[in-house]
């Protein structure tokens, strides 16, 4: 049984300011202590928005179970067996130091991989944008170079995410890729081109929750000596090679001359399973329309806080980002439940995982609970409420034909 602090009963058919301020204020309040995933607090969260639906008579996909279980990595630790040389035209071999010239993901898959080395630009298979940085090269039993971001990362009339990123821009995207095309392991490389600003650090390896393994080794390196690496084998600097695709978005992936890796990736990872919360309201025909929001947040902000100083310290409560998409999800809920059938049916989505890399939604997209053709449209409530000049500004509208 769980016991709610506040009386939240957003009203049948009808909308309520007051329900949805309440439904706000449950989630976003010290008792759900910033709904992490992985915590007691997102269970509890979960335990409320499918009671919701059940009281709204809207019932699960298949009439028996609201929640769509995934795993996620709930805690992680480096293990002995991390390490990584290199050897240049046939001389020596160099070892690399760890956390200083290269270090596992959190993420990273655990084994053995060595041999030669295909720089595959961006790693980046979009057909709607006609871009593929594997096209032309084979990368079977390979391990794989890859830079983090886009092509024509500022440029507002590029075809990809201009200002904003697309979702070929997550990491995890992009080992999954780089599995699918037959990689042994990944090297991630920092971008230094589209921010020459920022320092050439790794990323500090990360005990928190995260994504799960892509199940290839997946390792940060440093820029640096991706450069020397590239400049030994006669090949153009990154910042030249991200200049020409810049250019025309023409790929131009290939082997590192003269290259050859050894590396190791040994992370313990401790795993959780979390929920989405998924409930399906008929319609006459068997198209359908989804309406999402994610409940998680960062619970006590031991990643991604905005304010590091209260990173693992302080409730990360998240009223805006994203109880109100929740809460104006469970009123149209409740609204479209006291309608008459609606000719499509509409498929009600609470994601989990979010904050730590879309996972629950990505989850979703690769195991829908209803076929992903019959559903016409997404409309997706993250941070309801940026009201200025009396205006409501909706995103978005570009990503479908007929949004606009």
């Amino acid at each position: 049984a769980v016991s709610f602090a506040y009386a939240v009963t957003p009203a049948k058919g009808k909308i309520s300011a007051e329900s949805y301020r309440d439904t706000v204020k449950y989630l976003s309040s010290d008792e759900l202590r910033g709904r992490g995933t992985g915590s007691p607090q997102l269970e509890k969260a979960a335990s409320f928005i499918a009671g919701q639906f059940k009281k709204f008579g809207i019932p699960p996909v298949d009439g028996k179970n609201y929640y769509q279980r995934f795993r996620v990595t709930t805690n992680a630790k480096l293990g002995k067996g991390n390490a990584l040389s290199y050897t240049l035209n046939g001389g020596g071999k160099t070892s690399l130091p760890l956390s200083q010239e290269f270090v596992p993901f959190n993420s990273s898959g655990n084994g053995k991989a060595s041999g030669a080395v295909v720089f595959a630009g961006y790693g980046i298979t979009a057909p709607e944008y006609d871009y593929d940085d594997y096209a032309g090269v084979d990368v079977k039993g390979r391990i794989v170079m890859l830079l983090r971001h886009e092509p024509q990362e500022f440029d507002e009339k590029s075809k990809f995410g201009g200002k904003g990123q697309t979702s070929h821009a997550m990491m995890t995207n992009k080992a999954v890729n780089a599995k699918f095309h037959g990689a042994r392991a990944v090297l991630f490389v920092n971008d230094m081109m589209n921010h020459p600003s920022d320092p050439d650090q790794l990323e500090k390896f990360s005990p928190n929750v995260g994504p799960n393994s892509p199940d290839v080794p997946f390792i940060q390196i440093r820029a640096g000596m991706a450069d020397k690496w590239l400049a030994a084998g006669g090949a153009k600097s990154l910042k030249d090679w991200a200049a020409e695709v810049d250019q025309d978005l023409k790929p131009r992936s290939f082997e590192i001359a003269k290259l050859a890796i050894e590396l190791s990736a040994d992370v313990a990872r401790e795993q959780k399973s979390v929920p989405n919360v998924v409930a399906y309201l008929k319609g006459e025909t068997d198209e359908y329309v989804i309406l999402g929001a994610h409940f998680d947040h960062l619970g006590m902000g031991e990643q991604s806080s905005m304010a590091p100083d209260l990173a693992g310290k302080a409730i990360h409560h998240g009223a805006d980002d994203n109880a109100s998409g929740t809460a104006g999800l469970l009123e149209l809920a409740g609204w479209f439940a006291g309608q008459p059938k609606q000719k499509r049916g509409i498929l009600f989505l609470a994601f989990s995982g979010e904050e730590l890399g879309l996972i629950g939604s990505s989850y979703y997209v690769n195991n829908p609970l209803l076929p992903l053709d019959k559903a016409v449209a997404m409309i997706n409530m993250d941070m309801i409420g940026r009201i200025k000049d009396k205006r409501v500004f909706v995103g978005g509208s570009g990503t479908g034909a007929g949004f606009g």
